[in-house]
């Protein structure tokens, strides 16, 4: 489907963020979320979480900059048919990007349904 609007997109990643557990959201530290249109290395990938997940930062880690999670609009968009998709990918891959943060691996949430 054609991309939605950065704002409508934007609106949809802020929904899906308000979304998970205030328990979870409490214990993502240092980290930014980001909409952007692509990957330009991986133009299909959905999201992607760049930074160091909690399991691997040591005492090393103090004053980094913040770990980014990006969810990509035109890819999400791409791989939808309808509106009603899209708010389910953006979820999704919302969740799945987090999950990385606490050191979840894409092989362990395929099995728990979120890859």
């Amino acid at each position: 489907m054609k991309p939605l609007p950065l704002p409508v997109f934007e609106a949809l990643v802020a929904d899906a963020l308000d979304a998970v557990p205030a328990e979870l959201m409490e214990l993502l530290d240092n980290v930014v979320v980001l909409v952007e249109d692509r990957n330009d290395e991986e133009p299909e990938l959905l999201g992607l979480y760049d930074g160091y997940a909690l399991t691997e930062r040591g005492w090393q880690y103090g004053g980094a900059l913040p770990d980014r999670i990006m969810i990509y609009r035109e890819a999400i968009c791409d791989i939808c048919s309808t509106a009603e998709e899209v708010v389910e990918e953006v979820t999704i891959t919302v969740v799945h990007e987090i999950a990385h943060h606490f050191g979840i691996d894409d092989d362990r949430l395929h099995e728990l349904g979120w890859g």
